[in-house]
């Protein structure tokens, strides 16, 4: 899949407990958001843009981060998903066609007054699979709703569970009304706290007809809790359907189901 012209955004709060366990729900809270959906939608990587987020972020193999930074592994499933706009230029629809493992790898420091100046610092600040797989339809009926979502963190020869196993369909919001939510942030989300305009971005891209969007971060084991990146780590994502077995012995033997989506990246200073 080539993302190189792709923008790219993800989900701020959309598992419980993930803001809290990576002690940034403060810097929510001059934003207003419904109980129980996510707190709002930030860029990772804009094309287009005159910053630092229009560098390639993606890597497969490589996971980079910055020297003296506290870096975490974000494990998300990754949507490509194509847009419509109404005459006016608003987003009239969003709708997935194929999704995929991503490392979210997030900077946790004080001070940034943007979710967006913590997610991309160059290139390999992102971690993605080769693996894409079609959605056949996103709702209660897809594909995607058997899908369990997993990561591991190999610390000298020691493999860690790093992300809670977690049933996608646990998502806070997930399906048709994840989708509403998001057409509706994209065109109202307000330059506010640490959330950005959104529809700005959309307008300097041409209102593009395709996006990939992230939907949020899983809960962390204690291990991912309490740990930080470091160089020589082994980072593995996995979204693999129900009923394939042990997965973290899926990846001590990197033996993985057929239907499974993987990136595996090795840890290295920037």
């Amino acid at each position: 899949m080539d993302l190189n012209n792709i923008i790219g955004f993800g989900i701020a709060g959309n598992f419980a407990g993930h803001l809290e366990q990576a002690g940034e729900l403060k810097e929510f809270l001059s934003v207003s958001a419904e109980e129980g959906k996510p707190k709002g939608i930030f860029p990772f990587y804009l094309p287009e843009a005159d910053s630092e987020l229009s560098v390639y972020p993606y890597s497969n193999a490589l996971q980079k981060i910055p020297q003296g930074e506290q870096p975490q592994l974000e494990p998300e499933i990754l949507l490509l998903c194509d847009m419509t706009y109404s005459d006016e230029g608003e987003v009239e629809s969003i709708e997935p066609s194929h999704f995929t493992v991503f490392n979210d790898c997030t900077l946790r420091k004080e001070g940034a007054k943007k979710i967006s100046e913590k997610k991309n610092w160059g290139s390999a600040s992102k971690g993605v699979s080769d693996t894409w797989l079609p959605v056949d339809r996103f709702d209660e009926q897809g594909i995607l709703n058997d899908y369990w979502l997993a990561s591991f963190v190999e610390r000298d020869g020691v493999l860690f569970p790093y992300g809670i196993n977690t049933k996608v369909s646990q998502y806070s919001l997930f399906n048709r009304a994840l989708l509403e939510w998001i057409v509706d942030t994209m065109n109202n989300q307000a330059d506010e706290g640490p959330l950005e305009d959104l529809h700005t971005m959309l307008e300097a891209h041409g209102f593009p007809k395709q996006c990939v969007m992230s939907i949020g971060a899983t809960a962390y084991e204690e291990f991912g809790e309490k740990n930080y990146l470091m160089a020589g780590d082994i980072l593995t994502v996995v979204a693999y359907p129900s009923g394939e077995g042990d997965i973290q012995l899926c990846v001590k033997n990197q033996a993985f189901p057929e239907k499974a989506a993987v990136v595996s990246q090795t840890v290295s200073i920037a």
